[in-house]
């Protein structure tokens, strides 16, 4: 599949294109730009990262080291959101810590109606954010933040928090891929010892910018999923998703 989708990104062709020609042979330049988009891959480089591009919730998201890959199991969080959303009406939603802008982006092409809030600490990925919101024609749509969390945001203003925080452990590194340890901006993927710390944080403030009756909503790992249980102890509905592993992986609970 590499291969495939390195190939692809040296033709500028799509998958049909390559299938439909086998007999194409790569110019000079083309074979070129290959073998170093192969030397880079084999470096560990992801593919994504050479490309620039990762498909999610079936729209096309620019991305680079300053933001973390979106991936398949955080479409769960947006089949998680997307039905309490749709019952609110015109919902006011934030985003925490939005990288790419993909979560924020694909609520905003599901939920015309909704005011769509999204912050990051990081300006460089705030940047990659705004750039995918001008190519998907939702730039009016997204209001993006410069903030740690959801410092400076008024009390009691948002119907929705939802997050892909950090939630790896240190104490885990070892079981994470090569290439994201690697590659991937670490302050997104890792939060501290346990894994635990960054949502520790958000917790408290989700529930103070939230109105009574809001939703939070994050994505979390099965390592942490009990350790979340009991800082949500005092949310009302508060339920654990498994994905289509079976592992833990949307925390959602209601503000009394």
């Amino acid at each position: 599949m590499n291969a495939e989708v390195l190939l692809m990104f040296t033709l500028g062709c799509d998958r049909a294109y390559l299938y439909a020609h086998p007999e194409r042979e790569l110019t000079p330049e083309e074979s070129r730009r290959h073998e170093e988009a192969l030397a880079q891959r084999a470096r560990g480089v992801p593919s994504q990262y050479i490309t620039g591009h990762q498909e999610f919730w079936g729209m096309d998201f620019i991305v680079s080291p300053a933001v973390l890959i979106p991936r398949p199991e955080t479409e769960h969080l947006i089949e998680a959101v997307l039905p309490l959303a749709q019952e609110s009406g015109n919902p006011s939603i934030v985003d925490v810590g939005t990288g790419s802008g993909c979560i924020a982006l694909a609520l905003a092409k599901e939920l015309p109606a909704a005011e769509i809030h999204a912050t990051d600490i990081s300006e460089a990925a705030l940047e990659m954010a705004r750039a995918n919101a001008a190519r998907l024609q939702l730039t009016s749509r997204v209001h993006f933040h410069q903030a740690d969390l959801l410092v400076g945001l008024a009390p009691a203003s948002f119907d929705f928090v939802v997050s892909n925080p950090p939630y790896v452990g240190e104490s885990e590194e070892d079981e994470v891929q090569l290439e994201v340890r690697k590659f991937e901006p670490r302050n997104a993927v890792f939060a501290g010892p346990t894994g635990l710390e960054v949502i520790e944080r958000l917790v408290p403030q989700a529930e103070s910018v939230l109105k009574p009756g809001g939703w939070f909503v994050m994505e979390i790992s099965g390592t942490i999923a009990e350790g979340v249980r009991g800082l949500l102890s005092g949310w009302e509905e508060v339920q654990i998703n498994k994905d289509l592993q079976g592992i833990p992986r949307v925390a959602v609970a209601r503000k009394l």
